[in-house]
This record gives structure tokens, C-alpha cells and sequence, in this order.
């Protein structure tokens, strides 16, 4: 499908910046790039050129590369002008290259949509491939390069061949049940693979959670008492003084959130109010914040001043927990031996005893949750849903007593209608927007 405007965007990053890419796409890039260029190029190979405007005004000089459709990322002719990444440099260009007629500035996400409409990308790849632009570490990065080459997507299109294949071996059985070459067992064999895909499909919903640590981060959420050294922790890992530190108790009264790369991995740190009784009418509502917090966390840590040590009351059941003896700088020799016994972890954040052994194992924590980033995931909410929405077709189908072949065979397809929503093999246009919306506007 090719469109008929062209497009064109800054593909690049913030400006200024030392090179600024221009990407334009589309049937008029030909004419663009002559005219701008002063003259076609070889099709992807880098060319050093002056640019001029129409009427021969010098813009900048700098490298035109040329993509001929299909064989672009778009699936149209595609060009890409590197310029000097100053700001009003590239504001001239776009303003220049967005008066040829038949060129407007893209929308977001434009060009990979585009990709998506002339079949060079499906609905999980582009996902994937918005999963790469937003990575920050090294998981994110590994976890958006796998999607993006396709193995989500092979999965999802692999159980969705295997139910159009049964679906045809049902209803061969309910039109030709008569016929020699077409056995009575066949159903048998159908319906045992089905019951295998159905624990398949559930174990890869399971690991949506890994996915969600992978792409969001690992929730690590600070508890203790008021005075316990939370805030003071909270500085000492996040390298700064995000958070306020008094003698004073019911000092923090909100959530102060930082993000963490450990090992490759994000890691979201939370600090939380104190944990009291009777605290006044503010402090409650911090403590309640915190409360609620710790009860979507993937692990606590659980701060006690080991010369003061304090009950904070019921907590969530749910999280992993670390106990964590503070203030180890005020003991000494067989006193502070003493303590170790009590907690998971003894620190002084003074003087930065297990400060850094306190972030490894908040790291390990976080790789364990993640699993192995080679494991083909669900990635998305929208993966997990139609998912599930396809086993319970599936439950359906395998339920002989309660209804005909006929039903079941529909309710095969019904399955793998899901399957193909997920890839944008079935029309998505609804969804759409929405997906390519969170692009940036050079994608």
C-alpha cells in the first residue's frame, strides 16, 4: 500500500546535536532528494552533497541516503538527509522539504505504521521495535531485540497454524465421515493436541510478570519504622538527596520513587512514610500510600534501627522480604557480631558498610524475578488478554459433552481469531492509534 502523501520528520535525537537526520518517505522522495541534492544518488550508498532550496539558496551540505520501495523501512522510497544538528539548520530544511507538494510533516509513529500497512513489520514487531526506542538498560535492550526479530510473533503464528489445521481436520471428519481417506480417529488426535496448547497458552501468559519486570522495572518498595533510616538509605542508593532526613519523625509523608539500573536491569526504589500507630491526620494518609505500595511490590525491605528496633504491624504476604539492620556505624566489636544474627543484612549508610552488598542482592533479586531474557514472553497487556481470551475459546472447544463438532470447529476458529488479533493478522484497526501513538514523530 503506498500512500499518498510523503512524509517527512526529524529521525534523530534532541537538538543541537553534532548530525540531525531528516527521513522522508514516500512517492514524491525522488523529486525531493533531486531537487534538494542537485541530482539522483546511487540507491544506499551515503553521498556527500550540498543542499539547496528551489530557488538555489544553500541550506547545508552534508550526506543524502536513498532506500528504493519496497526494499526500505516503510516498504515506499525512503531518504534520509544527515545535516549539521543545529536547531535552525534543520527547521529550515523541514521547512523547506514540507512545501514540495505532496509532503506534510509525519505523525507519530507514522513511518513505522506505514512499515506495519505494507507488511514489512507485524503488531508485535512494532511493539517490540517501540521497546527498543524507549530501552534504558541492557535487559530492556535484549528483551525488545528478541520481539523485534520476530520470535513473539512466530510463537503466536505457529499455535495459530496448528489451529487452522485442526479446525480443517474437524470439519473434514463432519463433512466426509463417510469417505475412506478421511479417518473417524482424527478427532482423537485433535483434540489431545489442543489440551497441549491450551497448558502451552497458560504457561506463557504465566510469565507476563517477568516480562512486566523486564520492560517496567522491579518494584522495590522501603519499610519501617519512623526513624529507621529509610529516607537516609534511600539517598545513599539513589546517589543523591531525593529525599529530606530529619531526627524528626513523619518527615516523609509521600512516596519518592527513583530508578535504579542494577546488573542490566531496571529497578523502581521506593521510600515510604514511617510506619506508626496514632500518627497525625496527614502522616496517615502517607502511611496508607505506603501500605498500598508494599502490597504491589516485588520485594520489601524491611529497614529496623538495631539499637531501637520497632514493630510496624501486618505486612502483605504477597513480596519477597529483606530485613535490613540500620545504623551499624554506632555499634562496635561483639556488639555489632551480635546483631547480624537478627537481619538479612546489617548497613551503615555513615560510613557505607553492606551499602553496596545491599544492592547486589537487590540486583540478584531482580535477575531471579526476570528469569531468563531468552524466554519467549507475552510483552504486553494486549498480548495477555487475547490470550486469554483464546484459551477460554479453546476450554470450549475440548468440552465434547456440551456441544457438536460444528460448535467446536467454531469455536477453533473463534481461538485462532485471537491469536491473529495479537499479530495484526485479523484487522486491528481500532487499535491502531493507540499503538503507533506512543511512537516518537521521526518513527
Amino acid at each position: 500500500m503506498i500512500s499518498g502523501d510523503s512524509i517527512v520528520a526529524l529521525s534523530s535525537g534532541r537538538l543541537p546535536a553534532g548530525v540531525a537526520v531528516l527521513r522522508i518517505s514516500g512517492s514524491q522522495t525522488r523529486f525531493v532528494v533531486e531537487t534538494i541534492a542537485g541530482g539522483m544518488v546511487k540507491e544506499r550508498v551515503a553521498v556527500l552533497r550540498k543542499f539547496r532550496a528551489p530557488d538555489g539558496t544553500v541550506l547545508d551540505s552534508g550526506l543524502v541516503v536513498f532506500f528504493l520501495g519496497p526494499a526500505s523501512f516503510t516498504g515506499e522510497d525512503v531518504a534520509e538527509f544527515h545535516v549539521h544538528g543545529g536547531r535552525a539548520v534543520v527547521a529550515r530544511m523541514l521547512e523547506i522539504i514540507s512545501g514540495f507538494d505532496g509532503v506534510r510533516h509525519a505523525e507519530p509513529g507514522e513511518f513505522t505504521r506505514r512499515a506495519f500497512l505494507n507488511g514489512k513489520l507485524d503488531l508485535v514487531e512494532t511493539e517490540a521495535l517501540a521497546d527498543l526506542v524507549n530501552a534504558e538498560t541492557e535487559a530492556q535492550r535484549r528483551f525488545a531485540i528478541r520481539n523485534a526479530e520476530g520470535v513473539q510473533s512466530d510463537l503466536y503464528m505457529s499455535w495459530r497454524r496448528r489451529l487452522i489445521h485442526a479446525r480443517a481436520m474437524i470439519e473434514a471428519e463432519i463433512d466426509f465421515a463417510d469417505e475412506d481417506d478421511v479417518p473417524g480417529s482424527v478427532s482423537d488426535s485433535v483434540w489431545s493436541d489442543i489440551r497441549a496448547m491450551i497448558g502451552e497458552i497458560d504457561h506463557h501468559i504465566a510469565g507476563f510478570h517477568a516480562a512486566e519486570i523486564i520492560r517496567d522495572g522491579f518494584d522495590v518498595v522501603i519499610l519501617g519504622a519512623p526513624n529507621a533510616g529509610k529516607s537516609s538509605l534511600f539517598n545513599a542508593l539513589a546517589r543523591r538527596d531525593a529525599a529530606i532526613v530529619t531526627d524528626e519523625p513523619g518527615t516523609t509523608r509521600d512516596l519518592l520513587e527513583v530508578t535504579l539500573d542494577l546488573g542490566g536491569f531496571r529497578v523502581r526504589l521506593t521510600d515510604t512514610a514511617g510506619l506508626r500507630d496514632a500518627p497525625g491526620k496527614v502522616e496517615a494518609i502517607g502511611i496508607e500510600k505506603a501500605r498500598a505500595k508494599a502490597d504491589r511490590a516485588d520485594l520489601l525491605l524491611l529497614l529496623e534501627d538495631i539499637l531501637a528496633p520497632r514493630d510496624i504491624g501486618p505486612l502483605p504476604d504477597t513480596a519477597a522480604r529483606l530485613r535490613v539492620g540500620t545504623k551499624l556505624d554506632l555499634l562496635d566489636g561483639q556488639a555489632a557480631r551480635d546483631v547480624t544474627a537478627r537481619y538479612d543484612l546489617v548497613i551503615s549508610v555513615v560510613n557505607g558498610t553492606g551499602v553496596e552488598a545491599l544492592l547486589a542482592e537487590i540486583g540478584q533479586r531482580a535477575a531471579d524475578a526476570a528469569g531468563d531474557i531468552g524466554d519467549v514472553l507475552p510483552s504486553r497487556l494486549r498480548h495477555v488478554e487475547l490470550l486469554n481470551d483464546a484459551n477460554r475459546h479453546l476450554l470450549r472447544a475440548i468440552d465434547g459433552d456440551a456441544t457438536g463438532q460444528e460448535l467446536r470447529a467454531e469455536e477453533l476458529r473463534l481461538a485462532a481469531d485471537r491469536l491473529g488479533r495479537i499479530v495484526g493478522a485479523i484487522d486491528v484497526e481500532d487499535m491502531l492509534d493507540v499503538i503507533f501513538g506512543q511512537f516518537c514523530i521521526g518513527k
